[in-house]
């Protein structure tokens, strides 16, 4: 099914999954995967060689694992730098033959030996799919503090525009630690004429470091409110671990009761945090038993 006819009829609850990295089996993500489903998320996207990974070629598998036999719409990413138009065409095909309708389109990480062939942008891949392909359901990337790379905030909303015209059909954004910035962005996405469903992105912090390499990596910032978090766990993993869950579970509850079109978990392959997450959602009757 389209995740867009999911996100007409009703708030949808989904969660993401990467493939394995190095020498880990295949079968290590199926069994994510699998125990995600028990929670019966409306989707669950799959990343492309997250990272600079080079795992991308296990991104086709998992979605179709998903759609067949877990009975779990599959939302598979593709990132276009250094991509040719072959490329996107066989990737594209790839996902046909397993059933699977949707696809997230994005620009993907530069970095050396990575440079654009066909594709410069996002809204370059939107556009060749769109065009190749009217009946697949294409998926954008939105940052609610503004994309790391942009000069400034309006030129972020112009990518967003753009985007949006080329045909993606719904945005979910990038990970953010104050649902202020989320009010605030979804606000001026109307305001500069993007009109797209809204898919909120939540990733608990599980640690000092990991917090701190996604607020540079995602240029998300750290509130006061998550540092304090933080320095009242301690030193001790776990209970940084469990402060991040908590933390994250209280954004969603927020969001739940604030009308967003949709929550996605960043869940990390972490099945405990995808459960936490369904059951903060179950007690605040955003999702159903």
């Amino acid at each position: 099914m389209k995740i867009i006819d999911k996100l007409a009829a009703r708030q949808t609850f989904s969660f993401e999954i990467f493939p394995p990295k190095g020498d880990l089996p295949l079968e290590k993500a199926y069994e994510v995967a699998s125990a995600l489903a028990q929670d019966r998320p409306d989707w669950v996207s799959v990343t492309y060689s997250a990272g600079g990974s080079g795992n991308s070629e296990n991104t086709v598998p998992i979605a179709a694992s998903l759609e067949r036999d877990l009975g779990v719409t599959a939302l598979a990413h593709l990132t276009c730098l250094g991509s040719t138009k072959a490329d996107v065409d066989a990737y594209v095909a790839q996902l046909h033959e397993s059933g699977v309708q949707n696809v997230l389109a994005l620009r993907g990480d530069r970095r050396p030996g990575r440079e654009a062939k066909d594709f410069s942008h996002a809204s370059d891949l939107i556009t060749y799919l769109r065009v190749q392909d009217p009946d697949l359901c294409i998926g954008a990337a939105c940052y609610p503090e503004g994309h790391v790379e942009s000069p400034d905030v309006e030129e972020s909303y112009h990518s967003l525009y753009l985007k949006q015209e080329a045909g993606a059909d719904y945005l979910v954004t990038q990970l953010f630690f104050d649902n202020e910035d989320f009010y605030r962005f979804r606000e001026q996405c109307l305001r500069h004429r993007v009109k797209l469903p809204i898919v909120a992105g939540i990733m608990p912090f599980t640690s000092v470091k990991q917090i701190q390499r996604m607020a540079f990596t995602c240029g998300a910032s750290i509130p006061a409110k998550v540092v304090k978090r933080l320095v009242h766990a301690g030193d001790d993993p776990a209970d940084q671990a469990c402060a991040g869950i908590e933390y994250a579970c209280e954004q969603l509850e927020d969001l739940a009761v604030n009308g967003v079109d949709g929550l996605h978990i960043y869940s990390m392959n972490k099945p405990s945090i995808a459960h936490a997450a369904h059951a903060a959602l179950l007690g605040c009757g955003y999702v159903s038993e």
